[in-house]
């Protein structure tokens, strides 16, 4: 896992430390890019210094949503395989149901654990699709 590279596009600060602390310190991934929002998403994108092979959208951000940047993401030929992964509060069944079809490779609910969110990140890196909701 430590071969790719990820970005992480979260606009909460306190979820953006939780989970960069979870893959750069606990994970010990060391090229882990974050965006705080999704201004210029394609720009700054385009703009790292190593093509993402795993993408970590927070859904409900400003100006563009994780379904936008999934959109933009998937008609881009240098991006269309790239592992796409949701996270999101909004872990209702139709919600769930919604990010399945629009072409996630995968959903992770918040708020993220230290406990599982490195074991359900490896199952997705790993080809598995995995809609996960609650530790509940």
């Amino acid at each position: 896992m430590n071969d790719l590279t990820y970005l992480y596009v979260e606009d909460d600060p306190m979820s953006r430390d939780a989970l960069s602390l979870i893959l750069t310190r606990v994970m010990k991934l060391e090229n882990v890019h974050v965006f705080e929002n999704s201004h210029n998403f394609v720009e700054r994108v385009d703009s790292l210094p190593n093509v993402p092979d795993i993408f970590l959208l927070d859904i409900h951000m400003e100006p563009l949503t994780g379904f936008e940047m999934l959109e933009i993401l998937r008609n881009n030929p240098t991006y269309q395989n790239a592992t796409i992964i949701a996270l999101t509060a909004s872990v209702m069944n139709e919600e769930v149901e919604l990010l399945k079809n629009s072409g996630f490779d995968g959903v992770i609910g918040k708020p993220i654990t230290v406990a599982s969110f490195p074991e359900l990140l490896k199952r997705i890196v790993a080809g598995e699709k995995v809609w996960h909701v609650t530790d509940m």
